[in-house]
């Protein structure tokens, strides 16, 4: 077939500046690829022939039956989120009982929720701490169900629920087994559940090894009738204005603690703020001439 141009061949034409003729050719390499595309660019599949078969591997049959076993990128363990355990309901902003809602959001119920402990493995390097605790608890005459109630593995992060009889010694072998080197404290808050009998109060201990560039976290639980968790100021000295701070606003008492003393509120001041069951009362501000009340004595929006 000729071009009606000047009977050159398809093949070739004259240059689009005019001055010579280019080869239009199509590669038999490019020609063969394009010949393999469908309609639309889709790859059409030669079943003439033979087709490779898929290769299972062990960490894609793991992923498949247990998802949350799985190490994500680079190792680390991927995100796991086990079955919750509602400890109960939670109505308004604050979730505060025996005054007024002010906050406008009273009809608000929420779910309290704890998530459920783990099975193993937990996936990355989580179970070769949990093997390194358990091995240093029995070094040290301590049975690791013991000391250790449960294991959760939650959002991408790993949760170690310890006894408080044994929370002291549970620190000492974080801290000082060299393959754990959890070396700092950085936080010890407390939690307030009224509606899970027997636990009521939490705290929680966030624990950073420098050496590995690990995080994990402890959480002890004690009732409200025996508010008592021994100290850890003898193992991490920072737990020192952690604990007076926990004790302050949630009235976990620390046995042993050095200066167990108000470290935000007056000296004075009665109860502990931050629990569920304290009142939202108050003292009335003025501001620019006009009064206003405390939360208690506020119109309720609910």
């Amino acid at each position: 077939m000729t071009d009606q141009n000047d009977g050159k061949p398809d093949a070739v034409r004259r240059a689009p500046d005019g001055k010579g003729t280019e080869d239009l050719t199509v590669p038999e390499s490019t020609a063969r690829a394009g010949a393999a595309a469908g309609e639309g660019g889709k790859d059409v599949v030669d079943e003439s022939k033979p087709q490779a078969e898929p290769v299972e591997t062990e960490a894609g049959r793991r992923a498949t039956e247990d998802p949350g076993a799985a190490a994500g990128p680079g190792g680390s363990p991927a995100t796991r989120t086990p079955e919750a355990e509602v400890v109960g309901f939670r109505q308004g902003m604050f979730g505060s009982a025996g005054a007024g809602d002010t906050s406008g959001y009273g009809g608000l119920v929420r779910t309290v929720t704890l998530p459920a402990p783990s099975p193993r493995p937990y996936g990355g390097w989580f179970d070769e701490v949990a093997d390194l605790l358990a091995t240093a608890l029995d070094d040290a005459g301590i049975g690791p169900d013991d000391a250790i109630e449960s294991v959760v593995v939650d959002r991408g992060e790993i949760s170690f629920n310890v006894r408080r009889e044994h929370v002291v010694e549970v620190c000492r072998r974080l801290r000082d087994e060299p393959d754990l080197r959890f070396e700092l404290l950085a936080s010890v808050s407390g939690v307030h559940y009224p509606e899970d009998p027997g636990r009521e109060l939490h705290a929680v201990y966030n624990l950073l090894s420098i050496t590995h560039n690990r995080r994990i976290r402890l959480e002890v639980t004690c009732p409200d009738a025996d508010p008592h968790i021994p100290s850890v100021v003898e193992v991490y000295p920072t737990a020192d204005w952690q604990e007076r701070e926990t004790w302050d606003f949630f009235g976990v008492i620390f046995d042993g603690h050095p200066a167990l003393t108000r470290i935000e509120m007056p000296d004075d001041w009665p109860g502990h703020p931050q629990r569920k069951d304290y009142p939202l009362g108050g003292i009335p501000v003025e501001y620019k001439g006009a009064s206003i009340p405390p939360p208690d004595t506020r119109r309720s929006y609910s």
